[in-house]
């Protein structure tokens, strides 16, 4: 008996023991099956998750690539001809182009490396950048030299065989950037256009810092008296004239008391750093000296003026229209006739004979010589010399 109930304890035990394998089985089972199902719905969502971030990647490559569409397309504004956008809406940035530099030579060339010297220039940059400003804004006919403008009225048409100096100034605040150039529709007139154009070149070139005006001046005689030109069968040597110059520039001062000669024998007077220069020449068939002639039109108020004292209140009137208009920068009579000044010849002659206002009648050689003109505006900045006038055409 004893043993019959040993062998029935161990049946129900061996079943007991193979219903809890079942069951651990069965939950294994459960549990990898939902480990399983865990896992997918996580890879699913990883793999949505990846196709999302692959979509906003792609809408944000997409709208990149619209941004840099859409930068691409903003064009640079560029200039109507004629000329109607202000320059200042053609550099949004407020930094003008730099003229053409030319590096110091010989004594002065250490300019160039000095920390000093560039610092020098960091400092004037603002003054710099308006005058490069003035000279983007900037890019007379036949015996007339200079100081030739038509006043209203006047019948002068320009004919196929004349010879027409360009001469004008602009400015910003004062700094002025003056500069010339001659036009000639007969080809016959090439060499003395070039004569006077290269001899500017030459000026510039021999002009820096310590360089003596004389010098200058004997260099440009050279070049320009190298030149000949064949009119109507008959040769002409281009000479310089010798009673006109180019001068130094100061702020609201178009001559500011330095001259630089176009013939040698000049004065001694150096360069210095710092000054602006207008460095032109005037290549003539006739003499090669000028004189006033022709009705004027050129007018500037002088420099140095104080207080003088006025009868005429039409004077009065019209000097106030000249001190708030053009203050001691040039102008003509056609000026006047736009901001609607009128019978004002008795006021601007009694400005003038009161030492006010000094006219500028036009400049002539003999009657039947031709004269060309060209002129660019420098700076002697402390590292190197500043063409700031420059351009592409000339």
């Amino acid at each position: 008996m004893t043993r019959l109930l040993r062998a029935e304890q161990e049946k129900l035990r061996g079943g007991e023991r193979r219903r809890q394998t079942l069951l651990k089985g069965k939950e294994e089972q459960s549990l990898e099956s939902e480990l399983s199902k865990k896992l997918e719905i996580t890879e699913d969502a990883k793999e949505e998750n990846n196709e999302e971030e692959e979509g906003s990647k792609a809408e944000t490559s997409t709208t990149t690539k619209k941004k840099k569409k859409k930068n691409k397309s903003k064009k640079k504004p560029q200039q109507t001809d004629p000329p109607t956008i202000p320059v200042v809406k053609l550099f949004p940035s407020g930094d003008f182009p730099e003229g053409e530099i030319q590096q110091y030579k010989d004594d002065n060339l250490w300019r160039t490396t000095s920390e000093e010297k560039r610092e020098l220039e960091r400092f004037h940059k603002p003054i710099y950048n308006s005058v490069r400003q003035a000279a983007e804004v900037h890019r007379q006919v036949r015996k007339v030299a200079a100081h030739w403008t038509p006043n209203s009225g006047d019948k002068t048409v320009l004919q196929s065989d004349d010879v027409m100096k360009l001469d004008f100034g602009t400015h910003i605040d004062g700094h002025i950037v003056d500069c010339a150039f001659t036009v000639a529709f007969n080809p016959m007139y090439d060499p003395l256009l070039a004569a006077s154009r290269e001899a500017t070149y030459t000026g510039i070139k021999e002009a820096g810092i310590d360089v003596r005006l004389c010098d200058i001046g004997a260099a440009i005689q050279e070049v320009m008296e190298s030149y000949e030109v064949e009119i109507n069968g008959k040769v002409f040597p281009v000479k310089s004239i010798r009673n006109l110059n180019g001068h130094s520039i100061g702020p609201y001062q178009i001559h500011a008391g330095k001259s630089v000669p176009i013939v040698k024998g000049g004065e001694q007077t150096k360069m210095e750093e710092g000054e602006f220069y207008a460095i032109e020449t005037f290549g003539s068939t006739g003499k090669g000296f000028v004189r006033e002639d022709l009705e004027c039109s050129h007018y500037m108020k002088n420099f140095d003026v104080g207080h003088v004292p006025l009868r005429l209140p039409r004077a009065k009137q019209l000097l106030a229209t000249i001190n708030n208009n053009f203050s001691t920068l040039a102008f003509c009579r056609r000026y006047l006739d736009r901001i609607g000044e009128t019978k004002y010849l008795m006021a601007l002659k009694n400005l003038c004979d009161a030492g006010i206002v000094q006219p500028y009648p036009p400049l002539c050689d003999v009657k039947g010589s031709y004269v060309s003109q060209y002129e660019h505006t420098i700076l002697l900045r402390p590292t190197c010399k500043e063409v700031v006038s420059k351009g592409d055409d000339y």
